[in-house]
């Protein structure tokens, strides 16, 4: 039987945060020409210098031990079909013994990752964890 190294509600949680982070834009528009009411929404959807949203996952992620690392680049894996739920422990190999860098930043440059990592999660409760 498959078992997570952490809790489910944990990698749910970093899906929330991961997701609001992807929705926004590196751009900066510093003059948006409509009107003030509406460009309020625009300016939340852009990153400001300061916004620690990215930073906050980045150390949530890099202070995982490297069981954890490897079990969220699998879920990740899963969720994106590049794997199956019954390849868990070869998958977490995998994931390590191809491990260059930050897990961080491989995750974030992933423009799906929430949807990836939801879907991974899902298939391995269908499949059955501990």
């Amino acid at each position: 039987m498959a078992a997570l190294p952490f809790d489910t509600t944990r990698i749910e949680e970093l899906v929330v945060r991961l997701n609001a982070v992807m929705a926004k834009e590196g751009a900066v528009t510093p003059d948006l020409g409509g009107n003030a009411s509406d460009d309020e929404v625009a300016v939340t959807l852009q990153e400001t210098e300061g916004d620690l949203s990215r930073d906050e996952i980045t150390q949530e992620i890099e202070s995982m031990n490297d069981e954890q690392k490897d079990a969220l680049v699998a879920l990740f894996w899963i969720g994106r079909g590049d794997a199956e739920p019954q390849e868990w422990e070869a998958t977490k190999t995998l994931a390590r013994q191809q491990h260059e860098g930050l897990v961080s930043r491989y995750l974030l440059s992933k423009p799906m990752v929430g949807e990836y990592l939801t879907e991974g999660l899902e298939k391995m409760l269908e499949y059955g964890v501990d």
